[in-house]
């Protein structure tokens, strides 16, 4: 199936989301709950579980997962480096720069199988479980500097770290849960990823990019322009297996976390301009992330 057909499942549930919030009964407060209810339980254990159930592979760490860690990182470098530019509003910037690095795991675990297979969910769980620790760390600490919130307590209360580091060390201890216990979680995750996509859309707005158009503009360059390009190197030059080249690159180029609106204004950013960057992410994230692929295919 082409990549653009592989995606439009997942697309087609954001734009649902989109028309549902603005065209029926069912509007913004119903979805303010929707997004809660899946940033505070359902997503977390939908990591948890994909965590626990596939076990890691320390070769695969090293390599592949060891390149995942390459993109975010230097996602973060670039996004805290534009805090240097002259005229950067310095709360806009506290509150968007972690667009540049996180990446929406809904869209990216729901692809990650589409691309792979169950092997390929795996690769993506891997991912996540290296990659949401340090991206949450790094989306905190400007809105905590800013804020003035207290940066431990907050990573402490970080209900995706909390879940991601319990998965891991259960994974590490090589923790079997029970049937009943692994069937019930299954069942909870498995509403995170529908009910997150469609919130993705649900939350869609662009107004308050006015704000700082140029600061927007960057953060959008590093997340669907540089950090792609990067995976790609990073795929061909380590030559990694074809599978994993294709996850590494789709994980690259996904659209920013629809939680980084929730993140933002649940420590006092500037919500609305977070909004308008991840919906801009996402609409561009629909036809970068196929291109990404292909141009990763040519150059195989």
């Amino acid at each position: 199936m082409p990549d653009l057909l592989v995606l439009l499942p997942d697309f087609a549930l954001i734009v649902c989301g989109y028309l549902i919030c603005r065209y029926t009964l069912l509007d913004r407060p119903v979805w303010d709950g929707t997004e809660r209810l899946v940033y505070y339980l359902l997503f977390p254990a939908l990591l948890f579980n994909a965590i626990v159930r596939n076990p890691l592979n320390p070769g695969t760490a090293l390599t592949f997962g060891g390149a995942g860690v390459a993109v975010v990182g230097a996602g973060i470098v670039l996004a805290y480096a534009l805090r240097a530019v002259p005229g950067v509003n310095a709360h806009l910037h506290a509150s968007g720069a972690q667009t540049a690095f996180r990446f929406n795991s809904y869209v990216g675990l729901a692809l990650a199988e589409r691309l792979a297979g169950a092997q390929g969910l795996a690769w993506q769980a891997l991912l996540v479980s290296l990659c949401v620790p340090l991206c949450n760390i790094a989306a905190v600490w400007p809105l905590a500097r800013a804020g003035g919130h207290g940066y431990l307590r907050e990573l402490a209360r970080n209900p995706l770290i909390l879940a991601t580091v319990a998965g891991l060390a259960a994974n590490l201890a090589g923790l079997q849960l029970p049937e009943i216990a692994s069937i019930t979680l299954n069942r909870i995750g498995g509403a995170a990823l529908p009910l997150g996509l469609m919130a993705v859309g649900a939350g869609l707005r662009f107004g308050a990019l006015r704000e700082g158009p140029g600061l927007a503009a960057a953060l959008m360059v590093i997340r669907h322009a540089l950090l792609p390009a990067l995976a790609i190197a990073l795929a061909l030059g380590l030559n990694l297996p074809v599978g994993q080249q294709a996850v590494l690159v789709a994980f690259a180029a996904l659209p920013t976390a629809s939680s980084a609106y929730v993140l933002a204004t649940r420590m006092g950013g500037h919500g609305s301009y977070v909004a308008g960057l991840v919906t801009v992410s996402t609409l561009i994230g629909m036809f970068g992330l196929p291109t990404a692929l292909a141009v990763l295919g040519m150059l195989r």
